[in-house]
């Protein structure tokens, strides 16, 4: 076993040890070993890594856009020549596969890459007024100290995502990255300090939600609020920030549908299909989390997709030829047990999985089988309970209203996955389905240049893109009186 490194919080550009005296320990979701421990950060270093991002954005925001982004372009190489090292970290501390671990490294970059070339796009609007001898300027204007509170599925990219639209509009940040993965983004401070972005600019903390989160979420220092998470999270985080009605972007659960139509490519749905469940574990926020397959073509898909389902290899997330790693903790493990006997208690039949795997190798860590559920009604719990794991209902439909029903029929609005090649099809699917991205002959997948917004209980504001920068950025409109 190797040696458990302890991180500090990182305040004004420094390492600090928490006055609780308390740490959290990091357990490996394949071995349960401790692999790392971080502080139980309090509200006091809350406080304090708020006013020192609030001081440092005086002076943040007055330097160029371009000077910003020069000095993220450093902080994203860095990244980038720290490849291997932060996907073992994110391995150790997630349980990703490494080949999906690089892959977060390189997205984390390109996400800060992405904002940087967004330095010379902030635009505002000169309108003409209805009085004589007077101009409407509409100015962009950072907001000011900006709270990123991340999920664990994806702790590294999340944070790249967050920070670099914050830092490239003016801002300042406190991210806070959720317990149980938070060693690659603290890796960050680090990063941050070797390119040289000043003091206070950047601050993490790990610390409970209840206390630290609270403190950051409720303070009127903060002046943004960009959280992805659970729904009831984000729920509550909406509630905290009402109160100084501090902006609030949300990116939440989902329960996508994945719809394959009579005419689809069945070869290519079943493997979109395989790779929007499984990937990460089923832990993706626009997996693949129910399936509905037209009665037409139901027979033949399903037979590939349980086969290739089957043949999904689960192990060391460290090694080549695994296809799916452990899920990230044992709650969540236990969660998926209850899914699948809760399923079958209602109807439900295991074609495939539903089980923790047995072997040796599986002994310790937090495995589940890749699980594919039949005879399923759209009544059924899993049918609308988030499951973010290997576990996959699937429905036979015979009609196009009959299913849009289905698929709408849902309290998230986050993705939604459509195959056919009927172009009537794809335009009533994007007439009618209540969801804030659709995929249509692909899986899921969104790009930097996209928008990432759910509707529903599956957040708002939106993220990415053009639209997900303005998020960052606050208006102030100038009424200019001259004289003739």
């Amino acid at each position: 076993m190797s040696e458990i490194k302890d991180y500090q919080l990182f305040i004004n550009g420094e390492w600090r040890t928490s006055t609780s005296g308390e740490t959290i320990d990091i357990i490996s979701p394949s071995t349960e070993e401790v692999v790392a421990r971080v502080q139980n950060g309090t509200s006091e270093e809350a406080l304090e890594a708020l006013q020192a991002a609030e001081k440092a954005q005086k002076e943040w925001r007055k330097l160029p856009a371009r000077s910003r982004a020069d000095l993220l372009y450093k902080l994203a190489n860095e990244i980038k020549a720290n490849s291997d090292f932060l996907a073992e970290l994110l391995v150790k501390e997630q349980g990703k596969l490494l080949k999906v671990a690089k892959g977060e490294v390189a997205v984390t970059a390109s996400f800060i890459e992405y904002a940087c070339e967004g330095a010379r796009r902030i635009e505002g609007d000169i309108i003409p007024s209805d009085n004589p001898n007077e101009q409407i300027w509409i100015q962009k204007i950072p907001r000011g100290v900006v709270v990123a509170i991340t999920a664990w599925n994806f702790p590294l990219a999340l944070a790249g995502r967050k920070l670099g639209p914050a830092l490239i509009a003016g801002n300042t940040i406190v991210i806070k990255p959720t317990s149980e993965t938070p060693l690659a983004t603290l890796e960050l401070g680090n990063l941050a300090n070797k390119v040289g972005i000043p003091a206070g600019v950047i601050n993490i903390l790990t610390g409970p939600g209840r206390a630290m989160g609270n403190a950051l979420v409720e303070s009127p220092i903060t002046k943004m609020v960009t959280m992805t998470g659970s729904t009831p999270v984000g729920q509550q985080i909406a509630r905290n920030a009402a109160n100084n009605l501090t902006h609030v972007q949300l990116e939440l659960g989902g329960k996508a549908p994945f719809i394959v139509f009579e005419d689809a490519d069945i070869d290519a749905a079943v493997d979109s299909a395989l790779h929007s469940r499984f990937d990460n574990c089923g832990q993706v926020c626009t997996c693949n989390e129910r399936m509905y397959v037209h009665e037409d073509v139901y027979d033949v898909f399903m037979e590939k997709f349980i086969a290739k389902t089957k043949a999904i290899k689960v192990g060391n997330p460290m090694l080549d030829e695994t296809d799916m790693g452990p899920k990230v903790n044992k709650t969540e493990l236990e969660h998926m047990e209850h899914l699948v006997k809760v399923s079958v208690e209602e109807g439900a039949t295991v074609a495939t999985g539903g089980k923790r795997p047995e072997g040796p190798e599986f002994e310790k860590g937090y495995w589940f089988e890749p699980t594919v559920l039949t005879n399923v009604t759209q009544d059924m719990t899993i049918v609308h309970e988030e499951s973010f794991g290997p576990i996959l209902p699937v429905l036979k439909f015979s009609s196009f209203d009959e299913v849009i029903g289905f698929a709408n029929d849902c309290e998230y609005g986050l993705a939604a996955m459509v195959f056919t090649n009927n172009m009537n099809t794809i335009m009533k699917c994007n007439d009618e389905l209540e969801y804030g991205e659709i995929y249509v002959n692909r899986g899921h997948g969104e790009q930097h240049q996209g928008f990432h917004n759910g509707y529903k209980l599956s957040g708002s504001g939106g993220e990415d893109g053009k639209y997900g920068f303005e998020q960052y950025m606050e208006k102030k409109t100038f009424y200019i009186k001259h004289k003739a």
